[in-house]
């Protein structure tokens, strides 16, 4: 017989060596394209940490945007650019840190948002997702409440406003935020709240994170039929910050 030009050579056994192989450089490859955004890591004062971590940051990698909205490159190793108007409670990194500020207009702990563009979220045409059901005549209320005309109240039981609109995302087919136009004395002008952090009653629209004295600083959108990304990012994180910050008794302990 004629022996096999491998010889005594198991290919079972390079298969597997080259599968390890394989497997290890594809976990390499994306844990750093995991690494596009957020790193280098940075500690509780905006420093570069200590321990980065075994992977390094990968080379930028500049990435052609949909609908012509040019182009973005990542990691663009910059930092965000605003100061977090927080401090430290302990000299070690992971302790809680207290704002320094108004938390709800500083954007900080649960009120915190992230740099987000400042332009619309665009559905696969090229249109603005998020648009006001007014401007829309193939959506109406199918079931439910329809909340337009009623009284905002706020969780101390002021009535701050009225809904006036409701903003629909269109290609998910539901219903994002309610639009209120405030009364006088708490800011006046047009804001926008997220559904979720509302509830529907016969009579009135609560909101119960926010207290009456709050709804003037509501972030304001620069469009009356379009949100930001950014802008979403700090409407929702106002909301939300007012679950912790809206007042001392909520800061407390609760038992």
């Amino acid at each position: 017989m004629v022996e096999p030009f491998f010889g005594n050579f198991d290919l079972a056994s390079l298969s597997l060596w080259l599968f390890w192989a394989f497997f290890a450089v594809l976990i390499y490859y994306l844990q750093t394209e995991n690494m596009r955004e957020g790193y280098p890591l940075e500690d509780d004062d905006g420093k570069p940490a200590a321990n980065q971590g075994p992977f390094p940051v990968p080379n930028p990698k500049t990435f052609k945007l949909a609908h012509g909205r040019g182009e973005v490159t990542v990691p663009d190793l910059q930092p965000e650019g605003r100061d977090v108007a927080l401090k430290r409670t302990n000299g070690a990194n992971g302790f809680p840190m207290d704002p320094t500020g108004d938390p709800m207009a500083d954007g900080v702990g649960p009120a915190s948002w992230a740099p987000r563009r400042d332009v619309p979220e665009l559905d696969g045409h090229g249109h603005p997702k998020i648009v006001p059901m007014a401007g829309v005549d193939s959506f109406a209320v199918a079931a439910g409440r329809d909340p337009r005309g009623l009284p905002v109240q706020s969780a101390d039981g002021e009535i701050v406003g009225t809904i006036t609109d409701m903003w629909i995302d269109e290609p998910e087919q539901l219903v994002r935020y309610l639009e209120m136009e405030l009364d006088a004395d708490h800011g006046g002008g047009k804001r926008l709240a997220p559904i979720q952090l509302t509830r529907i009653k016969s009579d009135r629209v609560s909101i119960h994170s926010l207290y009456g004295k709050h709804f003037a600083g509501v972030p304001k959108t620069k469009s009356g039929n379009q949100v930001t990304l950014l802008e979403e990012d700090k409407i929702c994180g106002y909301y939300s910050g007012g679950k912790l910050y809206a007042s001392q008794e909520r800061q407390d302990p609760q038992l």
